[in-house]
């Protein structure tokens, strides 16, 4: 991943593996790792939300560090994000791996990658229907993202549940 140089913005729908992937590269390449919703939620809670300020300045605190790979999509700051990266990364898998992946998770339970408690997910309706439905129609803005950018990048699609 040298080729995408010191700071690369992973992007993709839930579930998709991007904590996995950005730790995978933080570690070969001597990175910060930033999981964008341990910035966006309070740790150690049931997926409570910072309020938006806050995650803001911790968003523009870790893009403006010289070494990352930052993982996760909010639109919102995402243009403040690519202006910094130095490369781009877009994963693509389906609806059905998405939800796949994500009933595993929550049934593995335990601590995870990328999570925000020490404790297993449960399994919550509200994502269930974001994996079916605003996951669909980011999986096109993130083409979109990944057609217009002129960083290096990578587009990796079809993985394995």
């Amino acid at each position: 991943m040298n080729e995408l140089g010191p700071r690369i913005c992973i992007l993709g729908p839930s579930n998709a593996g991007k904590s996995t992937l950005a730790h995978t590269i933080a570690c070969a390449n001597d990175l910060t790792c930033v999981h964008l919703d341990q910035l966006r939620h309070v740790p150690g809670t049931p997926w409570t939300l910072r309020d938006d300020e806050a995650f803001q300045a911790l968003h523009d605190a870790a893009i403006a560090e010289d070494r990352w790979v930052m993982e996760g999509n909010y639109s919102r700051l995402l243009p403040q994000r690519l202006a910094r990266a130095t490369g781009l990364i877009v994963l693509d898998v389906s609806t059905g791996t998405s939800l796949l992946r994500y009933v595993r998770r929550c049934l593995d339970g335990g601590p995870r990658i990328g999570g925000i408690g020490a404790t297993r997910d449960p399994i919550r309706w509200a994502m269930l229907m974001h994996i079916i439905g605003p996951t669909r129609a980011g999986r096109r803005r993130y083409a979109e993202v990944f057609a217009q950018s002129a960083l290096p990048k990578r587009y990796i699609s079809g993985s394995r549940p």
